[in-house]
């Protein structure tokens, strides 16, 4: 594994959970949410030796599972965060929750025993098939959220303003 890749992993990974633990905006008429998945896309099929050449079957293979799992975890962490219209009546918000926790922990466990069957049988397996995975699931997580935002009933009409939501006082008479 290059120090680069490395780097990009931790990096990437550190910001996305920080981001996962407040509220963030869902942009559902941009596009921004694909550029992460397809720079780590890049960076990972840029790898000299994404498949292992003494066992290029295997290592196609552990590959294929290893974004299978992604798509997964990208699925399971998309319904499992929350998503909500802003008190704007003009955004769409989402923030992870335990059970999204839960989906990483589970993901992580997977990905360290999909590496460990491929230590067993000998397949070498470099940063490149983590970096496609964590693609994967960052595209599948935005495109689901995005689907999801665009589903969240935003107020028609004319925008709540302050004090619109106070009730009249049963004591007072209305003049």
């Amino acid at each position: 594994m290059s120090l680069v890749n490395l780097l990009t992993i931790v990096a990437v990974v550190a910001w996305v959970v920080t981001r996962q633990l407040k509220a963030q905006q869902i942009t559902a008429d941009g596009r921004k949410w694909l550029v992460l998945p397809v720079v780590l896309a890049v960076f990972a099929l840029r790898e000299p030796r994404l498949l292992d050449p003494h066992h290029p079957a295997l290592a196609a293979l552990l590959i294929g599972v290893e974004l299978l799992v992604g798509a997964l975890m990208g699925l399971g962490w998309a319904w499992t965060s929350r998503v909500w219209a802003g008190q704007d009546g003009t955004t769409v918000w989402s923030k992870g929750t335990k059970a999204t926790a839960a989906v990483w922990g589970v993901g992580i466990a997977v990905r360290l025993g999909l590496l460990g069957v491929g230590a067993l049988l000998g397949v070498h397996q470099g940063s490149g098939a983590l970096l496609l995975a964590f693609a994967a699931t960052l595209l599948v997580r935005g495109g689901v959220l995005v689907w999801r935002a665009r589903g969240v009933r935003l107020p028609a009409g004319p925008r709540a303003s302050y004090g619109d939501q106070v009730a009249a006082s049963p004591w007072k008479d209305r003049v």
